[in-house]
């Protein structure tokens, strides 16, 4: 308890918009945080009151018996682990350092990443184990609702391909628990603290209700996940979270409960094959010729390329799409290949052009803030840009929940491609219980993000929390094979201001600039002129824990404002 007061006070004194927001709360200028009932979101009534145990009159196939052969890799968020036959108790008791891979572990993620020469039984040795110390419901990580969810997805999904782990009896039972549980504990903490996690529980319920033939189960998923649909996604289909990974992840989680309502001939099917349809038509925006830009948070709960079968042109019959039947792969590939791109996404924060051999992606949250809860980052006017198919400046992404939130450096300005001032992120760490008169009244005016013909321009007032600074304005002037970013930031006094670029090309110093070289041979000349270069090494991110060598490029000035400046980029 001591350690949570003392935490707690360390946060107040080290942020200046809470103690604003707190002394303006005593003073009732602000309201507070609005009434809610944990665990019961509006779209199940007032009168809810969980579900009964339900009884499976199902039958499946039966996996086969014996003890596994051969070696298994458990895949788990950050980390691969090694068991013999025989090992599986030992695994299944094992403490992680992250608790990200423990709950891989209580989630079966290892499930759908085996490979097709694993022995299936070791999913059924496995689980007799985890059954056998975790199978009773209770309030441990164990049993958290969105790992309980994943954990009946994940083994459903086996059992489709592979048959029932026995004793069948027992199994059904365990797995029919999972419903109550789930539903007792539901991730709904209002409509301004609720992430995508209560959309993934009911995701959970439904697909665990239809495979079990579970109906009060299935009815409380279904209408979970409609009334989720319209919260966590904006009206163009893009997830509101800020992460491109966790878009594609939940244009997954459509794609499987869209699946799961047609062939069960549920009356939903309709309202999820139009959201389907709407978050597909977002992922072009997010498809660049070099790699797929991981901007935000990258989710553990399965690496990237498992859902790259999603995106345009991508390879139907492998990652997450192999472990559909045929029948429903082809429907899904139907959808995936008919849906035409989304208009700009650029009034909900997302913006993709190309300039001659030129092509970025641009991120501004459309309220500057980044979601609360959510998956974004302090990138506002972060970008990805790529030159022909070599991606010269990257966004890191982020490989670890090991630190929570905004004290995650992967989260700050300075992972990022952007720009600071005194040191500072472009808006306050958020608050879910800010309300958005109080986040005008600290931050301004929202950010505008828009295309031009010649490049892309953002303003943005984040910084007007600082006295004396008013607005930054960007703009990325592209002519032929060079760019240029210009600069300024309104206001008075005098700042440290610091831009940042990111890139995994070979950098090498110059006088008064750097020299990139990517991998295909082509380099590019950086100069910024009256900065300090700084060059230091870093880390991109590809999956949860799996990173490559980076290096941050940051370019100083100290000096009054109003200010401007430019960095230039020439393409040898």
């Amino acid at each position: 308890m001591s350690n949570a007061i003392t935490r707690k006070l360390r946060q107040l004194s080290d942020d200046p918009v809470l103690r604003r927001w707190l002394a303006l709360r005593l003073l009732r200028l602000t309201p507070g945080e609005p009434r809610f009932t944990p665990h019961l979101p509006p779209s199940l009534g007032p009168d809810w009151n969980g579900l009964d145990a339900e009884i499976p009159p199902v039958v499946f196939s039966a996996l086969p018996q014996g003890a596994p052969k051969g070696r298994l890799t458990l895949r788990l968020p950050g980390q691969n682990v090694e068991i013999e036959p025989g090992g599986e108790a030992a695994a299944v008791a094992r403490a992680y350092d992250d608790p990200e891979t423990q709950l891989g572990l209580h989630r079966f993620a290892w499930v759908p990443l085996m490979k097709s020469s694993d022995d299936a039984r070791w999913v059924g040795s496995m689980w007799a184990a985890w059954r056998a110390r975790f199978g009773t419901p209770d309030s441990s990580w164990a049993w958290h609702p969105y790992t309980a969810a994943e954990r009946a997805i994940n083994l459903l999904a086996f059992v489709n391909r592979h048959g029932l782990p026995g004793p069948a009896e027992d199994t059904l039972a365990v797995l029919a628990a999972h419903a109550p549980a789930m539903a007792a504990r539901l991730e709904y903490f209002g409509e301004h603290h609720t992430s995508n996690h209560l959309f993934n529980n009911g995701r959970g319920l439904y697909l665990l209700g239809l495979a079990l033939g579970l109906p009060r189960t299935v009815e409380t998923g279904a209408r979970v996940l409609l009334g989720e649909l319209v919260r966590i996604f904006r009206l163009s289909g893009v997830l509101r979270e800020g992460s491109t990974h966790y878009h594609l992840l939940l244009t997954r989680s459509l794609a499987s409960v869209w699946l799961g309502a047609r062939a069960h001939g549920r009356p939903e099917a309709e309202a999820f094959e139009k959201s389907l349809r709407r978050a597909v038509a977002a992922l072009p925006h997010f498809d660049l010729p070099g790699r797929f830009p991981l901007v935000g948070d990258i989710s553990p709960d399965c690496p990237p390329d498992h859902l790259f079968c999603l995106m345009p042109g991508g390879d139907r019959r492998s990652g997450w799409m192999e472990l559909l039947t045929p029948d429903d792969r082809v429907r899904l590939a139907t959808v995936l290949d008919s849906v035409a791109p989304s208009d700009s996404l650029a009034d909900d924060g997302w913006l993709k052009a190309g300039f001659g051999d030129w092509t970025g992606l641009w991120h501004a949250d459309p309220d500057g803030w980044s979601q609360m809860p959510g998956h974004g980052h302090q990138d506002c006017g972060g970008f990805e840009l790529h030159f022909e198919r070599e991606p010269v400046f990257v966004d890191l992404g982020r490989g670890s929940y090991a630190v929570a939130g905004e004290a995650d450096e992967m989260v700050s300005a300075r992972a990022h491609n952007g720009l600071s001032v005194d040191g500072l992120d472009p808006y306050p760490a958020n608050k879910p219980y800010y309300a958005p008169a109080f986040r005008r009244k600290v931050a301004g005016e929202p950010p505008r993000l828009e295309k031009r013909d010649d490049g892309v321009a953002l303003s943005f007032e984040g910084f007007r929390r600082l006295s004396g600074v008013g607005a930054v304005t960007r703009i990325w002037r592209f002519a032929g094979r060079n760019l240029e970013i210009a600069d300024s930031v309104a206001g008075k006094g005098v700042h440290v201001l610091i831009r940042r670029l990111h890139t995994t090309c070979t950098v090498e110093r110059l006088d008064g600039g750097v020299r990139l070289g990517a991998p295909g041979g082509r380099r590019f000349t950086i100069h910024a002129p009256g900065a300090e270069i700084a060059v230091s090494d870093t880390i991109v991110w590809s999956a949860y824990g799996v990173g490559r060598p980076a290096t941050r490029l940051e370019f100083t000035a100290t000096a009054p404002l109003p200010w401007t400046g430019t960095i230039t980029v020439e393409a040898d």
